[in-house]
């Protein structure tokens, strides 16, 4: 598993690049990938609407680095934000770092001062940094001028939402590689049926996968419907 700063955090294996459907998001995840093999522009900033797939690609570029030999880090700042912001000291000695959910941190003065610190470490070090929020940079409630100009710096690039064509083919590719025999009726009823975040699909998923393992059946549309019926 790659190496992470500051904490050690399993990165699951689903978050690959070939895991996920980008449908009109193709040149985005393009430029990605080729920046976690440690070409284009050494800063990145990606922003979408919750549940576009940010900290999925965030962990497909961990992955896709790790894999060319780079030390990579993998800061979540929804789960450390919480925390002292000195936990920041350190990771410019990765060669590429990923900080996800960026939004999270605006308006606490130290966390935006030790994320502004941080940035300059690693551009000193000539390091390779991918942030990730809700909004781009120029949205986001950062009071910090000087962070929120250099998350401007490199390329800002947006995910933008999959429409039902492309959140179908999402569906039945992430079903194809949980295992999961999804026909295009089952995953069409899905989506008519259930919550059409993908997060939440996701996990519909993983539990679908579950059952039919312990049921010895195919998932099909009335095994679906009883399912989801005796659901809590």
């Amino acid at each position: 598993m790659p190496t992470q700063l500051p904490l050690q955090l399993d990165i699951p294996e689903q978050y690959r690049f070939a895991h996920y459907h980008s449908g009109a998001n193709r040149e985005a995840v393009i430029t990605l990938q080729r920046w976690a093999e440690g070409e284009g522009e050494r800063y990145l900033y990606l922003w979408g609407e919750p549940g576009s797939g940010k900290t999925h690609l965030l962990q497909a570029c961990c992955h896709t680095a790790h894999r060319h030999g780079r030390r990579v880090g993998y800061l979540p700042l929804s789960r450390f934000h919480r925390q002292d912001p000195a936990l920041l000291e350190g990771l410019e000695r990765v060669d590429l770092l990923c900080i996800d959910d960026v939004h999270v941190i605006a308006g606490d003065p130290d966390w935006e001062l030790a994320l502004f610190h941080c940035f300059n470490r690693l551009s000193d070090q000539g390091r390779r940094l991918l942030a990730a929020g809700r909004w781009p940079p120029a949205r986001l409630p950062i009071r910090l001028t000087d962070l929120r100009t250099r998350l401007a710096w490199g390329l800002t690039l947006q995910l933008k939402p999959l429409d039902d064509a492309d959140k179908l083919a999402a569906l039945r590719l992430r079903a194809r590689h949980l295992g999961l025999e999804l026909s295009p009726q089952v995953a069409r009823f899905l989506l008519t049926r259930h919550p059409r975040d993908l997060p939440s699909l996701w996990r519909l998923l993983e539990q679908l996968d579950r059952a039919t393992l312990a049921a010895k059946r195919k998932l099909t549309i009335p095994f679906l419907k009883q399912f989801l019926e005796q659901r809590p």
